[in-house]
């Protein structure tokens, strides 16, 4: 079954759960990874607002400013210089551009965008991506996808997830056809959200987002059906209590691991937004329940190497 079947398949599970959703990056309100998730989104029956950075903002981290006229145009020329801080598609105020940086455009969403389309209601979720390029472990506090996420959902209350997806090649929104990275990549966080969605509130646990990092869309990994979820930590953890108990251990893979190994294994990592690092295993067991349908265990070969990393660390501390 290709992408778009699958699509059509989970269409009527998500109209069922609509919800106001606020969607940020830190690419451009241009890129088309972002438009493509809009549009999925969309179809799903979400209520969604788009309020993204004017440019591309890669590698701002949580950086947060006062969004400044615009004298030139945006990238991929989709708005003009016309001396505006802000501005949205002239037919289309749901979509949203600032002149600023991720954070402050995710706060744009949440506190202006949002409300005046939604007659005053706040968001009942946010997020972020996809980031084209991955973010994980060391990348997390400098990626403005990721600090968009963390923002909402630290600072505005708002559960979120940051997306980022290792096939990379920026491409404008208008780029016809959609190529099957820029589908894949939408259909499969839009399938995440809407089961954290339809899980019901609360969607998370306080002060948590989730950090999910997709594989490249190449070889046998093509198809929806390709790809599986895997439960995952953002740092090693070595010097951390026990995460939550799943797959016959106490020591969840790092989002890392899962990732370079191939296999279309995606990770999911419960994340801390106060500071972008693994939550606590409290918060870890609240969103495996949520997700236990759909994830899976590791293969043997990364759980081999997880618990090689471990012993050698284990005789370290012994003799020290």
């Amino acid at each position: 079954m290709k992408a778009s079947a699958c699509l059509a398949g989970f269409i009527p599970a998500l109209v069922a759960q609509a919800a106001r959703i606020v969607q940020s990056n830190d690419d451009g309100w241009a890129e088309l990874y972002l438009r493509s998730f809009n549009d999925a989104l969309n179809e799903a029956g979400h209520d969604v607002v788009l309020s993204a950075p004017a440019d591309n903002q890669s590698g701002t981290g949580s950086s947060d400013s006062p969004p400044i006229p615009r004298t030139v145009p945006c990238e991929y020329d989709s708005c003009t210089g016309n001396g505006n801080a802000t501005g949205h598609n002239d037919t289309r105020p749901d979509l949203n551009w600032v002149n600023s940086f991720p954070v402050t455009a995710m706060k744009y969403g949440i506190n202006t965008f949002g409300p005046q389309l939604w007659n005053g209601s706040a968001p009942d979720f946010a997020v972020a991506g996809p980031n084209v390029g991955t973010n994980v472990f060391v990348q997390l506090p400098f990626s403005g996808t990721v600090a968009a996420a963390a923002y909402a959902a630290h600072d505005a209350g708002i559960p979120s997830i940051a997306f980022s997806a290792a096939s990379t090649g920026r491409l404008a929104f208008d780029t016809d056809p959609v190529p099957l990275r820029s589908s894949l990549y939408a259909q499969l966080a839009a399938q995440l959200t809407d089961h954290i969605i339809s899980s019901g509130a609360p969607y998370l646990p306080p002060d948590v987002f989730l950090n999910v990092n997709f594989p490249k869309v190449d070889g046998s990994c093509t198809d929806l059906s390709d790809f599986k979820w895997v439960l995952t930590r953002i740092n090693p953890g070595y010097f951390s209590p026990p995460d939550v108990s799943f797959c016959g251990g106490e020591r969840l893979p790092t989002e890392l691991s899962v990732i370079t190994h191939g296999g279309c294994l995606i990770s999911v990592s419960v994340a801390n937004a106060k500071d972008k690092t693994t939550a606590s295993t409290d918060s870890q067991a609240v969103v495996l329940e949520k997700l236990r349908s759909m994830l899976t265990c590791l293969p043997i070969s990364i759980k081999l190497i997880e618990t090689s990393d471990q012993l050698i660390l284990q005789n370290y501390k012994q003799r020290l």
